[in-house]
């Protein structure tokens, strides 16, 4: 059985990886700034959004969420449902994710709100400066506009980037 230092350290890691998660939810619905998001992963971690894209490396990480705000001009990130599991400096994480956001289209500048439902699966590493993303991916579960919804159309035909 754990010692009662060792369940505090637990929830303590826990927390703190929950407000890890919150700090990339605010970056992201602060028109996806790059360096903020950026700097909330390791040197090597990965982001893989699917469909999205998947870059490797906090430099990539930076450089591709400089132009997202570009394709998704507003969100809201609501993240629920935490399954966080802490060995030592590691820990594994899953998030539900349920997203209304602004997608504007790069073909006649109009926009349209969009649902996004999907699932995180991550890992995180503790380092100097507290814990961080080692690996982040996104397993979108819709993408679907707003009039008519998921019911009718699962995702958008080629996802934010075809626009």
């Amino acid at each position: 059985m754990p010692t009662l230092e060792e369940r505090v350290q637990r929830l303590e890691d826990e927390s703190a990886i929950k407000v890890l998660k919150a700090r990339y939810c605010a970056a992201c619905d602060a028109d996806y700034d790059p360096d903020g998001i950026a700097d909330l992963f390791v040197e090597a971690g990965v982001w893989d959004g699917g469909f999205m894209g998947r870059f490797e490396g906090r430099e990539a990480i930076r450089t591709h969420f400089a132009t997202v705000s570009d394709v998704m001009g507003f969100a809201i990130h609501h993240v629920t449902n935490p399954l966080i599991e802490v060995t030592g400096d590691r820990a594994d994480g899953q998030w539900y994710l349920w997203q209304p956001c602004t997608q504007t289209r790069r073909r006649d500048d109009s926009k349209r709100g969009i649902w996004l439902a999907a699932r995180y699966q991550e890992t995180y590493q503790r380092t100097s400066e507290g814990w961080r993303f080692e690996d982040m991916v996104i397993h979108p579960r819709f993408f679907a506009p707003y009039e008519g919804g998921w019911a009718e159309t699962m995702f958008v035909a080629g996802g934010p980037r075809d626009e």
